[in-house]
């Protein structure tokens, strides 16, 4: 019997983060770390292939980043927290994240927020 606890069940809309998926995800997490720096992001916004390839990237991690879906990239291996600092460089903030990984539109994760947040079911 499967428990609200269970961490084998999967919560819509995330994507579990476990050493498998550090490993897979390293070079991406790393570069997404470095978007901290201004001369990262910049160096990024020049070339971003280059940049992706300065990080050994992979075709699909590429591909993710070329299509700017955040969804592929936490697939592909990446920390919410570290893919946020990309986000970042879109313009995205974390509810603008939220709605894409719940496939609502951002008034309404901010609506559902609101009402959760009153104590609303």
């Amino acid at each position: 019997m499967m428990t609200a606890n269970d961490p084998t069940q999967p919560v819509p809309g995330t994507y579990l983060f476990d050493g498998k998926m550090a490993k897979k995800g390293y070079g991406l997490n790393k570069m997404c770390y470095s978007f901290n720096e201004q001369a990262a992001r910049d160096e990024f916004n020049k070339d971003p292939d280059a940049y992706c390839a300065k990080f050994g990237l992979t075709e699909a991690q590429i591909k993710a980043i070329h299509e700017r879906d955040i969804i592929g990239l936490l697939q592909q291996g990446g920390s919410i927290y570290y893919v946020a600092k990309f986000a970042g460089l879109l313009k995205l903030n974390m509810q603008d994240i939220g709605a894409i990984q719940t496939g609502m539109s951002l008034e309404e994760f901010k609506a559902m927020l609101v009402k959760r947040g009153s104590g609303e079911a």
